[in-house]
């Protein structure tokens, strides 16, 4: 009876250190999509800040303004803001992921 009782308390044991895994991993997911969308935020707001910068400029090659000129110079600005977002950037990212983590109800560490 004593083997029966300890077959069935390793079971539970294993049962609780699965649930524990599979709640780790699914925090690590959310922490992971939660990271990706402060990344985007953050290379969103420098886009749109880097097509303002630009916006007065006219004239010849690449940052000039007509015609496929601003079709160039779009994939400019998102190229910059992509080098710069993934460099750290602003500071945003950190901050937008500590809020999207707090909505959640889950920390950052």
């Amino acid at each position: 009876m004593a083997g029966i009782a300890a077959s069935q308390l390793g079971l539970s044991l294993a049962a609780i250190g699965s649930a524990h895994s599979t709640q780790a991993q699914a925090a690590l997911t959310v922490k992971g999509k939660a990271k990706a969308a402060a990344a985007n935020f953050e290379a969103m707001f420098l886009q749109t800040m880097f097509q303002q910068m630009f916006t007065g400029i006219d004239g010849e090659g690449p940052f000039g303004g007509s015609g496929a000129l601003k079709v160039w110079r779009s994939f400019l600005t998102d190229q910059y803001a992509q080098t710069f977002a993934r460099n750290g950037g602003l500071g945003i990212a950190s901050h937008v992921y500590d809020q999207l983590l707090a909505q959640q109800g889950a920390g950052a560490s």
